[in-house]
């Protein structure tokens, strides 16, 4: 059995196996690149050599970019920004968002533009009285097609454009797939408008995914933030200075409260002598207490906040419960208390009532309000003592929006656009570049970029690159093409290009799309040169019919991400998606012979 035989049938067990959808898409690409060594087609360095390619080193790369513009807040900025100016009306704020998708999709990637933008759409439908069904498809579907509004938008689009590049036809410059995105973009959206509330059904989530836009108000409500706390420090010519702190007399200061006293290491001082950088929480009116901090040379440290001013760049606010066996059990807290890593204790709660200012000896179940710079709370994730009710990450992105380092994230996504756009450097060097600034200018730290990259798809590109390598030097490729060009027949290219559409739109469904893309890349390359056909129109129209995983939820991340908080079922997706799909099938066939002609 030669070569291309066995690499075609390992190429249908392949897909036979992800279409069978019990094992992981990577271990499945995985095992068929072990088959290719095992059964002598490609040696070890062959089957290897997928995950050294340019394309996975710049896929990579991209997952660490779009941390960083979604991790800063300025996806959650342009969401407010767009909505603030399109209003509550439906058709418009429809347009809005599944362009904003759009748009985002080709910076960050479809999985990340809708991750960011779907609670932002839940919460709107919600607001205006709209099933949120009847707007998270044509989002998703929206930002399907915004993948191809440039080279970054989907790993698709990468491979379709190496691919041509070394089938001799010089890659696809950066902007050159909005020829085709920008139509297939309006397109997706008028029909998401005109036909949607016809072909959507009007379900609702059982759990619609937390909506943290309004986190500090939030919080404000449900702990009762008035009265505030002030943390005075005792200075060093204080009279405050060798006393207790039952001892402090503060009859001349009407309504001034000390909730709990501090030592300089954030130790409670409850008998002992009040010394040098010893803290005082003290709680009442601002003028009292202000009477007080000079009478008694002391220095205020923190003044009560500002509800609005809970949530900033710099700092935030979550909510912990001390779990069962917590270390912390049987500790004395109160709110103004200090503690590790600059977080301070701002309310306590037992069982939903609020403690007030008084000093509480911390049991299971408690509840606490803490206030902390990002990176101590973010500390918290990790702390077994406590359990957060609201990731720090999750708030920060949805509350904070445009954060500290937004617009240096935003500047090293304009110098990694120029870079591939004017092709000054490889495309993998401009992402590796991008991402390495990221990281280096610290908007995304070394934990964070290797949590934001998808290794999944990492391995399921590399270990999948040796099978389209195998099916193309070994021949297999070539016989698909034969089969394909003997049923559309010489001198039809336009047949040809249906075929292949077909082909990988269908194949599509139930196949990730980008080891859909791999699969065909090489037979697109052979059919095109076995009829004479230029590669670049039929790459161009694979890379359209690679995006199109319209009918199911389980042909991209991104339609199984909406589908529990729009309560669709299986059959929901193909009603709307397959005349979008229809649409991208006109446009294909229309447009890229137009471009790159035959």
């Amino acid at each position: 059995m030669d070569d291309g035989t066995i690499s075609l049938i390992i190429l249908g067990l392949t897909v036979a196996v992800f279409v069978w959808n019990r094992l992981p898409v990577d271990l499945v690409a995985v095992l068929s690149a072990l088959s290719l060594w095992a059964t002598g087609v490609l040696d070890f360095p062959g089957i290897i050599a997928g995950f050294g390619d340019p394309v996975v080193i710049f896929i990579a790369s991209l997952f660490v970019v779009s941390e960083g513009i979604d991790s800063t807040g300025v996806t959650t900025w342009a969401g407010q920004t767009i909505v603030k100016y399109a209003g509550t009306q439906r058709t418009r704020l429809l347009v809005a968002v599944t362009a904003l998708c759009a748009l985002l999709t080709a910076l960050i990637t479809l999985n990340g533009a809708v991750a960011a933008l779907l609670p932002l759409v839940v919460m709107l439908a919600v607001r205006i009285g709209e099933p949120p069904s009847r707007m998270l498809m044509p989002l998703t579907f929206a930002g399907s097609a915004g993948s191809l509004l440039m080279l970054t938008g989907t790993p698709v689009n990468i491979i379709v454009s190496e691919a041509s590049s070394d089938a001799g036809a010089g890659a696809f410059p950066f902007f050159s797939f909005a020829v085709v995105g920008v139509p297939l973009v309006i397109g997706t959206i008028a029909i998401s408008v005109f036909l949607g509330p016809r072909l959507l059904p009007a379900a609702r989530p059982a759990h619609p995914p937390a909506d943290l836009a309004g986190h500090a108000h939030t919080l404000d409500l449900h702990y009762a933030l008035t009265d505030g706390f002030y943390r005075l420090r005792v200075r060093e010519l204080s009279p405050l200075l060798g006393r207790g702190v039952a001892d402090v007399d503060l009859t001349p200061y009407p309504g001034v409260q000390i909730v709990g006293a501090q030592d300089g290491n954030g130790v409670s001082r409850v008998s002992d002598a009040l010394a040098v950088d010893d803290v005082l929480v003290v709680t009442g009116p601002s003028e009292e207490v202000g009477s007080l901090t000079i009478d008694s040379l002391l220095a205020v440290c923190m003044a009560p906040t500002p509800v609005d001013d809970l949530l900033t760049r710099e700092a935030g606010v979550v909510e912990v419960v001390i779990p069962p066996r917590s270390s912390l059990v049987g500790e004395t807290v109160f709110p103004g208390m200090h503690r590790a890593h600059d977080l301070v204790i701002i309310a306590v709660q037992r069982m939903a009532k609020d403690r007030g200012n008084q000093p509480t000896e911390l049991a299971e179940g408690d509840a606490l309000l803490v206030h902390g710079t990002w990176a101590a709370l973010d500390e918290l994730t990790r702390d077994r003592d406590v359990l957060l009710v609201d990731s720090p990450d999750l708030v920060r992105r949805q509350a904070v929006p445009w954060g500290s380092k937004a617009s240096i994230a935003v500047a090293i996504l304009a110098g990694m656009v120029v870079l591939l756009a004017t092709g000054a450097v490889p495309p993998a060097l401009a992402g590796l570049l991008a991402a390495t600034a990221m990281v280096a200018t610290r908007v995304v730290g070394p934990r964070q970029a290797y949590r934001a990259i998808s290794w999944q798809i990492v391995v399921l590109i590399g270990a999948l690159i040796p099978l389209s390598t195998a099916i193309q030097t070994s021949g297999g490729a070539d016989r698909i093409a034969d089969v394909i060009i003997d049923a559309v027949g010489p001198g039809r290219p336009y047949l040809l290009l249906l075929a292949l559409f077909v082909l990988t739109a269908t194949l599509g469904q139930v196949v990730s799309n980008t080891a859909t893309v791999l699969i065909v890349a090489p037979i697109a390359v052979a059919a095109a040169q076995g009829t004479g056909t230029s590669v670049q129109p039929v790459l161009m129209l694979t890379a359209v019919a690679g995006a199109a995983s319209l009918l199911t939820p389980i042909s991209t991340p991104a339609n199984m991400m909406i589908m529990n908080p729009a309560g669709y079922r299986f059959g929901d997706y193909w009603r709307l998606g397959l005349p979008v799909m229809l649409w991208w099938l006109l446009t294909a066939l229309v447009i890229i012979p137009l471009v790159w002609p035959f």
